[in-house]
This record gives structure tokens, sequence and C-alpha cells, in this order.
């Protein structure tokens, strides 16, 4: 099935001209030419919206950088294929005899348009990755002198309000190790954070209102099941929070 003539989509696609009766039949079957026009009504929307946004501040230079790296990245060398014969300078005066001086810039504000969408919507596929998470505090556990010396581990406050912490080497227990927080000008003074059950890492949340600056020393303690929330007395690891 022959095609509807590029220039011919365009002008019925920015309404400039009414569908003939032979057009809107070939634009029922040709699903080629139908959809065409679709994306260039799409296209001239873009760009009718885009001419009030006049005075938006150009791109960031890393916005393009990642644009060109993502390209780059997923470019792909197309395999050769005939090239159809084309009169470029025919189809240049052609395209210069049919087209309306006004259609000029609607096409730049929806090029323009369709840019913009396709730069935002590559940056976004490019840099939507989860934000790097921030620490605010850490500590270095260091085994006390009844826990062999290899034992340790290492703590992290993130800015989310949660702690992690990675052990090593804990001596086997018959119940579990218990994560708290400890006031070191006060040692009876103390905040459940979580237990580590039979696992060596965790991610465990710090309660609302807790006082890092105070409750700045990270114990693990080995804990028996015996219903008994206080600590057990029994300290394996400690370290101090710095920021």
């Amino acid at each position: 099935m022959q095609h509807l003539d590029p220039d011919r989509l365009v002008l019925l696609a920015l309404s400039e001209e009414l569908e003939e009766l032979n057009e809107a039949d070939h634009l029922t079957q040709c699903d080629v030419c139908r959809h065409e026009m679709q994306a260039l009504r799409h296209v001239a929307e873009l760009g009718s919206a885009g001419q009030e946004l006049r005075d938006l501040p150009p791109p960031p230079e890393h916005v393009w950088q990642a644009i060109e790296a993502g390209i780059a990245r997923s470019a792909e060398p197309a395999l050769p294929a005939a090239a159809p014969v084309v009169d470029l300078e025919a189809a240049r005066a052609r395209s210069r005899r049919s087209r309306p001086r006004w259609l000029t810039p609607v096409l730049a504000a929806a090029a323009a348009a369709v840019l913009a969408v396709a730069g935002v919507i590559a940056v976004d596929r490019l840099t939507g990755r989860a934000p790097a998470e921030q620490v605010t505090a850490r500590a270095t556990l260091e085994p006390l002198k009844t826990v062999p010396p290899n034992a340790g581990g290492d703590v992290q406050v993130l800015s989310d309000g949660q702690l992690r912490i990675d052990v090593r080497n804990l001596p086997l227990t018959t119940g579990f190790h218990e994560v708290w927080l400890l006031d070191p000008d006060n040692p009876g003074k103390m905040v459940a954070i979580g237990n580590l059950s039979d696992k060596t890492e965790a991610l465990l949340p710090v309660p609302p209102g807790t006082d890092l600056n105070r409750f700045r020393l990270v114990d693990v303690s080995d804990e028996p099941h015996d219903g008994d929330a206080t600590h057990s007395g029994l300290s394996l690891l400690r370290g101090t929070l710095t920021s």
C-alpha cells in the first residue's frame, strides 16, 4: 500500500487542511500513516504547549553529559541497508513550497519540546538510581576481654534513622545477640535497638528521639531466652559512635 506524502501528513496533523475522502479512507486502513500522523499531532501539541516556556534557564552541562553517555552505551552498530534514492534538492524545494511560513516556528517549538521531554526521560533513567545513603555516625566494635580477639564489627548510623551493624566471629550462644546504645557517663541508662538472631548483619531502627550524643556507646550482648528484656550483663563487643 502506498503511503501518504510526509509533507501532506504534517499539514493534516497540524489541521492546516481538511482530510479528503480518499485520505480519510487511507488513514483508516493504513496503520503506518495513521500512527505517523498521531505522532505528528502529539509533537505539535507539545510544541504549542512549549511556546510559553521562553525564560527557562539552559540545562546544566552534566545533564547533557549523562544523556550522551547513555546514548553511547546503548548505541549498537546498525546493519548496512540499501538506501533509497532520494533527490534531496527536489525534496527540500517541495518542502519549502508546501510549508506555510508560520509552520517553521511551530515545528521548531515542537522539536524543542520533544527534545526537552526526551532529555528528562533519559536523565531520569540514567540517574534514577536510589540516592547514596548518608552516614551520620559510625563506630568500630572491639571485643571485650572475655571474647576471642578475632571478633569485631562495624556500625553505621544512617540519615534515615536506621543503624546498620556488621559483626564477625561472635561466640556461639544458646540465646541471641542483642544490640544496645549505652550512655557511657551513666552505664545503667541504655536503649535496646534489636537483636541479630542468626545473622551477622542487620539494619535496625533507632527509636525516634534517641540522643546519639548521649547514647553513643554501641554494645552487643549475649542474651538468654529468659523473657527478661533488660541487659544480661554479658557484653561481647563495644564501640563509640563518632560523626
